[in-house]
């Protein structure tokens, strides 16, 4: 078993998740990088890497100019280093949020001796695990409050060396600041048991023309307790391509009501001829996860998909009072 000192080193190797910043210069022929480009007058994560650690699926915002990264300048010389990051935590009133976060730390001397590593030679025969380890967002700080990146040297297997993972987790780090990015998931639909976004498979599945034909719906078999999640999906969303919606209430749907929705799911009624975009949808989903997932259009078309794990999304046609079953719970 690791160590909790190893464990806490993979964090914050692994805090970003993209968006690292910064470049490397290699001098042709030196298999080195060149010196990192030093900056004056550090100022904050939030000022000077603020999309540190950014996750993959956030639409990027305007360009950051960040300085080279690359050797530690011998005149150079460091106090400090800072880690500018990001991290999930729970919400105060519950829920989940995105939260960007600065750590630093002033016991460094370990970390620079491995920071001035060479990197090993990547290729041979080393057998090398499969896991991804993207360094951190890492700044070094002199007593003038200038800074750079340091270049982060790497094993065979081009990950991070073993004596950075162990460097980074022996200094002290101080949390000095944290800022609320986003609200990843908000308390009521952690309570009803829900994802915040969910897509309008509905619209998906009609707009690629997937769905099975017309009265191809088959009445289902008796179904364990389900989950009802409801999303509204913004207007500017709603002729896209794959529109999300996000949630607006949900929780286990009620056993009286539940009948009636899956006799309304196996009706034979032929799909109307309708382009109209709905503005929200309900997603019932068992709460065993065991059998097929199915979609409901709040409104517009009306029409439902019934979505088995294997086998193809067969399309049918709700009503008005499919939709009033779905209401709050």
């Amino acid at each position: 078993m690791r160590s909790s000192r190893t464990v806490l080193a993979v964090a914050l190797l692994g805090m970003a998740l993209s968006g690292c910043g910064g470049t490397e210069t290699v001098p042709p022929g030196t298999g080195e990088p060149a010196l990192a480009q030093i900056v004056d007058g550090w100022t904050s994560c939030a000022k000077e890497a603020p999309r540190a650690g950014e996750m993959i699926m956030e639409a990027s915002p305007p360009t950051v100019n960040e300085p080279t990264i690359g050797r530690i300048d011998p005149t150079f010389t460091p106090v400090a280093a800072v880690i500018c990051g990001r991290e999930i935590r729970p919400g105060r009133n519950g829920g989940q949020e995105q939260v960007a976060t600065e750590r630093r730390a002033e016991a460094i001397t370990p970390l620079l001796t491995a920071l001035r590593l060479p990197s090993e030679q990547t290729g041979g025969e080393v057998a090398c695990t499969l896991e991804m380890v993207i360094p951190p967002w890492l700044a070094l700080l002199d007593d003038r409050g200038r800074w750079l990146r340091p270049h982060i040297p790497t094993d065979s297997c081009g990950k991070p060396r073993a004596e950075v993972i162990a460097a980074l987790a022996g200094p002290q780090w101080t949390t000095v600041d944290t800022r609320t990015i986003r609200q990843l998931e908000s308390p009521s639909a952690e309570t009803a048991g829900c994802a915040q976004q969910w897509t309008d498979m509905v619209s998906v599945e009609t707009r690629n023309g997937r769905p099975g034909p017309v009265g191809s719906v088959t009445r289902p078999a008796a179904a364990a307790p389900l989950r009802l999640c409801v999303y509204e999906v913004p207007a500017s969303l709603q002729d896209g391509d794959k529109p999300a919606g996000d949630f607006v209430y949900g929780g286990p749907l009620p056993t009286e009501r539940q009948a009636g929705v899956l006799r309304a799911l196996s009706n034979r009624r032929a799909v109307v001829d309708c382009a109209t975009p709905a503005s929200r949808f309900a997603v019932l989903r068992p709460l065993d996860g065991a059998g097929p997932d199915r979609y409901v259009e709040l409104d517009g078309c009306r029409r439902f998909l019934v979505a088995p794990a294997t086998g193809e999304a067969q399309l049918g046609q709700g009503d008005d009072a499919l939709a009033a079953l779905l209401g709050p719970v």
